[in-house]
């Protein structure tokens, strides 16, 4: 990093720091994060003090959010079997992870420091770590060089870089080439990935093809899914569903607008929707517009059996993949949205096509899905319901898109297993020693 952005880097840093400080108790992601970020340090120094064994090694893994999250446990829950003694340390950087990190098999759990000298020096010196591994892409250019300078190794999993990801603008590049440059090993998800790493700034030959570590998630998950549990049979039913999840309110524009063309031709049509953020504000315009159309909808946590909802609501997190279990079709959120496409591998690994928004260029699963007919893509309300419309009243091209979609994760089985081999040799040089 040159000297005029490590001042301006320096500078934001130090910004959010004084945010921490004063930042209100809200549900606010943007509050919620810095006000949670409080007395992090002095968290982690007391979890040191009662719980760091020195004679172990200790990984250090961040994601930033739940998706990166759900790639690294599946490794972690690998390396857990595989190697007991190591003690693990994992980050998050969204609020939206902060539930889900309970989820994650390891011994000490928190938000990541913000990424400051003095901060990462400290919570550095409090964990010890033998190694630092990061989540998909999430690489922090302090942090990675502090490690670094104390002899700890570091690496990436899953690593992924799509074809217009604002890292590859040459601002970003420069801030961050030293970041990727210092990566003791990086796991990419295809060879394309590899390249792109290596543009960013990682050594050629550090970078290795690993896979898509998310595939062994869903497909596991998918595989585990009780079709008998209370939940599934209460909302299992003969009538053509469509399960739409993560959803924005630029998702809905279209989808809502989309479904009413598929009743008109199909009446007995059943939408579930889950919104990336079931807030009060983000629920309320759904339930307006389907009184205004006089749809049924009921919220999940609000339903009463005896009612057969035309539009399923569901209004709290953690259930979407067990849903897709009853999807005959899928809907995937973020195709509309600036932050990006959400996860279509949860869908495919039921064998359900999946569609999606036209902003799916930096997902490579998107692609994977489209080139094999196991997705397609919608830019209009007409476009979309007449998709929908071909896969909800037509049985076998339904079956035969949801079975390509399905290979495709399939094909990606094993990517868990080689990222913990990567990261068990960034832990063992330390080891021998």
């Amino acid at each position: 990093m040159n000297a005029l952005w490590r001042v301006a880097y320096a500078g934001a840093a130090g910004a959010a720091r004084a945010l921490v400080a004063v930042a209100p108790t809200s549900e606010r992601k943007l509050w919620r994060g810095l006000a949670r970020r409080r007395g992090l340090l002095q968290r982690l120094e007391q979890w040191s003090a009662a719980q760091r064994d020195v004679k172990r090694p200790l990984l250090w893994m961040h994601a930033p959010s739940v998706g990166e999250g759900l790639q690294a446990r599946v490794v972690l829950e690998r390396l857990h079997a595989r190697r007991p003694d190591v003690q693990i340390a994992f980050t998050f950087f969204s609020p939206s992870a902060e539930n889900f990190a309970a989820s994650v098999p390891a011994d000490v759990r928190d938000y990541l420091p913000i990424d400051a000298g003095r901060d990462v020096r400290s919570a550095l010196t409090a964990l010890r770590p033998t190694a630092l591994v990061f989540s998909k892409l999430d690489v922090w250019p302090v942090l990675t060089a502090e490690a670094s300078a104390r002899g700890v190794r570091v690496g990436l999993i899953s690593g992924t870089v799509g074809p217009e990801s604002s890292r590859l603008r040459a601002a970003a590049r420069a801030l961050l080439a030293d970041a990727y440059a210092a990566l003791d090993a990086a796991g990419a998800i295809a060879a394309t990935d590899a390249q792109r790493l290596v543009t960013l700034g990682a050594r050629p030959e550090r970078v290795r093809v690993t896979g898509d570590s998310r595939c062994d998630q869903v497909w596991a998950r998918a595989r585990a899914t009780d079709l008998s549990s209370a939940l599934l049979t209460r909302l299992a039913s003969a009538r053509p569903t469509l399960v739409a999840g993560s959803t924005w309110p630029s998702d809905e524009h279209v989808l809502l607008t989309a479904w009413l063309h598929v009743r008109q031709t199909l009446p007995a049509a059943r939408l579930i929707i889950a919104p990336h953020e079931p807030t009060e504000a983000h629920l309320a315009p759904m339930e307006q517009w389907a009184a205004k159309h006089d749809l049924v909808l009921r919220r999940l946590g609000h339903l009463d059996d005896s009612v057969a909802a035309d539009v399923l609501l569901v209004d709290r997190v953690g259930l979407l993949g067990e849903l897709y279990a009853i999807a005959m079709c899928a809907y995937v959120g973020g195709g509309f949205h600036r932050a990006g496409l959400h996860s279509v591998l949860e869908p495919a690994a039921f064998g359900a096509p999946v569609l999606f928004g036209p902003r799916h260029t930096n997902s490579g699963d998107a692609a994977a899905l489209l080139a094999v007919g196991g997705a397609e893509s919608a830019a209009t309300p007409a476009a979309l319901a007449a998709q929908l419309l071909r896969w909800l009243g037509d049985r076998p091209e339904r079956d035969r898109a949801g079975q390509r979609a399905s290979r495709v994760v399939e094909a990606g089985l094993g990517a868990a297993d080689r990222s913990c081999d990567l990261v068990l040799e960034l832990l063992a040089p330390i080891q021998a020693a």
